[in-house]
C-alpha cells in the first residue's frame, strides 16, 4: 500500500510539472505572438503618423508668407590699383640701368622683368617713379617733396589692401598715421614753398584741404558758464570804464588855471 501510494504521489507530480511546462509554453508564444503584432501595429501607425504630419507640414509651409531674412549680395566697387599701369616687360629697378639686361636671353629677361616680380617690387619700382616727378634734381633722395611721394605711394597700396580687407585695424592705423605725416610735410611745403607744393599735388594728384576750425561740443553747461563769463567781462569793463571817467575829471580838475589875483597899487 506504502509504494502504491508513493507511485501515485509521483505520478500526480509529474503531470503537474508537464502542464506547468505546457502552460508556460503556450503562455510564451502567445506573447510572442502579442509582441509581433504590437510591433507591426506600431509600426504602421509610425508610417500613418509620419504621412500626416508631411502633408500637414507641406501645407503648414505653403501657407506661410514667404520671409525674405537674406540680404541680397552687394558686389564692391572695384578699387583702381596703383600697379596697373606697370606693364610686365618693364625691367625691375635695379636693373633698368643695366645696358645688358635688354640683350639677355628670354628666360633669363623674365626674371629681370616684372613678369615674375612680387608685390613689393612693382611697389618699389611705383615709388621710384613717383619720386621721378617731383624730386629737385637726381640725386635727390631727402627733401620733402620725395618724402610726401614716397608716403603717397604707401598710402595708395594699403588703400587698396583695405578696400580687399576691411577688418584689418593694423594696416588702417599705418595708413592713417603715414596720412597724418603726410598732410603735416605738405602743410610745411605750402608755407616755405608754395610753387612746389603746388607741383607735388599737380603731378601725385593730391588734393589737399584745409585743416578744420576748432570745434567744441555744444552742451547747457558750456552755454551757461559762457553767459556767467560774458556777464563777468561786461561788469569788469564797466567798472574800468567809470574808473577811468574819474581819473579823467580828476586830471581835468589839476590841470584848470587858478584864478589870477592882481597885486594891488598902494598909493602914496
Amino acid at each position: 500500500m506504502a509504494n502504491q501510494s508513493s507511485f501515485s504521489e509521483s505520478e500526480s507530480t509529474h503531470r503537474s510539472e508537464r502542464e506547468c511546462s505546457c502552460s508556460a509554453q503556450s503562455s510564451g508564444s502567445s506573447r510572442r505572438e502579442s509582441s509581433d503584432y504590437n510591433e507591426q501595429s506600431w509600426v504602421c501607425g509610425k508610417d500613418v503618423a509620419n504621412q500626416i504630419t508631411s502633408t500637414l507640414g507641406d501645407e503648414i509651409l505653403l501657407n506661410q508668407p514667404v520671409r525674405q531674412y537674406a540680404r541680397p549680395s552687394r558686389k564692391k566697387q572695384e578699387f583702381p590699383s596703383q600697379l596697373q599701369d606697370l606693364h610686365p616687360s618693364m625691367l625691375k629697378h635695379e636693373y633698368a640701368s643695366v645696358p645688358l639686361a635688354q640683350s639677355v636671353d628670354d628666360v633669363v629677361k623674365k626674371l629681370l622683368t616684372l613678369e615674375l616680380a612680387n608685390h613689393s617690387e612693382k611697389l618699389r619700382l611705383k615709388e621710384e617713379q613717383l619720386i621721378a616727378k617731383v624730386q629737385r634734381d637726381e640725386n635727390d633722395r631727402s627733401s620733402t617733396e620725395v618724402k610726401v611721394a614716397i608716403l603717397t605711394a604707401r598710402i595708395r597700396n594699403l588703400q587698396e589692401h583695405l578696400h580687399k580687407h576691411p577688418k584689418d585695424k593694423a594696416n588702417k592705423r599705418r595708413m592713417l598715421m603715414a596720412i597724418d605725416r603726410r598732410k603735416k610735410k605738405l602743410k610745411v611745403l605750402r608755407m616755405t614753398r608754395y610753387e612746389s607744393f603746388e607741383k607735388v599735388c599737380q603731378e601725385l594728384g593730391i588734393t589737399y584741404t584745409f585743416p578744420p576750425e576748432y570745434y567744441r561740443r555744444v552742451t547747457r553747461r558750456w552755454l551757461a558758464k559762457k553767459a556767467f563769463c560774458n556777464k563777468v567781462f561786461q561788469e569788469v569793463q564797466k567798472q574800468k570804464a567809470e574808473q577811468r571817467e574819474k581819473q579823467r575829471a580828476e586830471g581835468a580838475k589839476g590841470k584848470e588855471p587858478t584864478s589870477s589875483t592882481e597885486p594891488q597899487e598902494t598909493v602914496a
